[in-house]
């Protein structure tokens, strides 16, 4: 199974909000961290938004952060959200009616099964866990370096 670009990105977003410890992140920040353009992430936050992954506040000052702690967002909750179709195969499609052995196929329980366990292997990893596997993410997403240009309120 391979993910989307958008799901990948979607992660990375929580990283980043998660990383930038509660303080709005801005999403031409985000995009310069993971070179990538900003129309594309403004896109990704649209079901992160809907399933209240994150939250956005508007104006001058706003920006983006987690919709709730970084430990309680799992990265299955990202899949769920973000991904379309987890059809491994064409028998996975509910108009699949081309092969004999549709209603009793060892290969689709077995292939269901697999799905499945990619699936509890995601649910098992939080956003928090990404973040605390690399100590010095805030400096390598550039977090740092934006604190120390922001002049001091």
């Amino acid at each position: 199974m391979r993910l989307t670009r958008q799901t990948n990105y979607a992660m990375r977003i929580l990283m980043y909000c998660a990383a930038n410890d509660g303080r709005l992140s801005r999403i031409p920040e985000i995009a310069a961290a993971y070179t990538v353009s900003e129309l594309f992430l403004f896109k990704i936050l649209q079901p992160l938004v809907e399933h209240r992954l994150v939250e956005t506040v508007r104006g001058r000052n706003g920006g983006v952060r987690l919709g709730r702690q970084a430990s309680q967002i799992s990265l299955f909750d990202v899949v769920r959200v973000t991904e379309e179709n987890f059809a491994m195969a064409e028998c996975f499609e509910s108009d699949a009616t081309e092969c004999p052995l549709v209603d009793s196929c060892s290969l689709n329980s077995a292939l269901r099964e697999a799905l499945n366990a990619f699936f509890d292997v995601l649910a098992r990893y939080s956003i928090a866990d990404l973040i605390a596997a690399r100590p010095n993410v805030r400096n390598l997403l550039g977090i740092d370096m934006i604190e120390r240009r922001a002049p001091a309120a």
